[in-house]
């Protein structure tokens, strides 16, 4: 009879032939997790999540919330007609609702329940309205975390200590403290070009693009003597991170905001101005 075939050891069992003895500390399990890297027990991305997982339960909502002055949101005083060319222009799945100000949330409205009022259904927004969640700003993030998965939210509004709002998180934020941005139809391949033409007299760019690449490519002559990069003439010309949407008119080029987040703008959309004849 032919004996089993031995058992493949577990990940778990691989690391503990490093172990000399267990960690005691965060600093020894990283060292520990980065024998076993150099051991090929694990790859570069593996290691990489899992210090991303040590690190969020050190964190803070603080540490990576959208500002309150970015946030996108909807008035309640506002009718579908008039917030949805907004919602389009965002294209965010959750907006949250105010009456007067951004202190005064009063729910959370899913882009999708508007599909009714697109079909000619009528719509009572207040009705349609989702709970919203607060959260401190000094709430961990593994706490963040377990509460989205537990509740089923996916977004959470951030209050100072006097209850005043000071921004928004969502669940996509916090993964992305795990396995790093995650990317969605604007991002580029990163062994993409940094200037990719459209055919329509379109350009798409990524902010990270030299400005001497952008003078070569487009034949435009910015100078490149205060920044490096064309995210850098746009955050000059912005005066602050800009918002998904935004447009800019520099030089005979209109800038178009495709994909930033609350700490970095990662692409733009970039066409020649109109030269309009008498």
């Amino acid at each position: 009879m032919d004996l089993p075939r031995s058992r493949q050891p577990t990940l778990l069992e691989r690391l503990s032939t490093l172990l000399l003895r267990e960690p005691e500390d965060r600093e020894q399990l990283v060292q520990l997790l980065y024998r076993a890297y150099e051991h090929n027990l694990l790859d570069a991305d593996a290691l990489s999540m899992m210090e991303g997982v040590l690190q969020v339960s050190e964190r803070q909502v603080r540490e990576i919330m959208i500002p309150r002055g970015q946030m996108d949101v909807i008035d309640i005083s506002q009718s579908p007609q008039q917030f949805i060319p907004f919602v389009i222009e965002t294209a965010h799945s959750r907006f949250p609702v105010i009456d007067g100000d951004k202190d005064n949330i009063i729910g959370i409205l899913l882009a999708k329940d508007l599909l009714r009022y697109a079909m000619g259904e009528t719509l009572d927004v207040r009705d349609t309205l989702r709970p919203a969640i607060f959260v401190p700003e000094s709430k961990r993030l593994n706490v963040l975390l377990r509460d989205f998965r537990s509740n089923r939210n996916h977004i959470a509004l951030v209050v100072n200590e006097y209850g005043g709002v000071s921004g928004m998180v969502t669940i996509e934020d916090v993964l992305e403290q795990i396995v790093g941005d995650i990317e969605d139809e604007y991002d580029f391949d990163e062994d993409e070009d940094n200037i990719i033409p459209d055919g329509s007299g379109h350009y798409r760019i990524k902010a990270d693009t030299t400005i001497e690449d952008l003078n070569l490519a487009l034949g435009t002559e910015f100078s490149d003597q205060e920044f490096d990069t064309v995210g850098g003439l746009i955050l000059q010309a912005a005066g602050q991170l800009p918002k998904s949407g935004d447009q800019f008119q520099l030089g005979e080029l209109i800038f178009t905001v495709l994909h930033v987040d609350s700490r970095r703008l990662y692409a733009l959309l970039a066409e020649r101005r109109k030269v309009e004849t008498l």
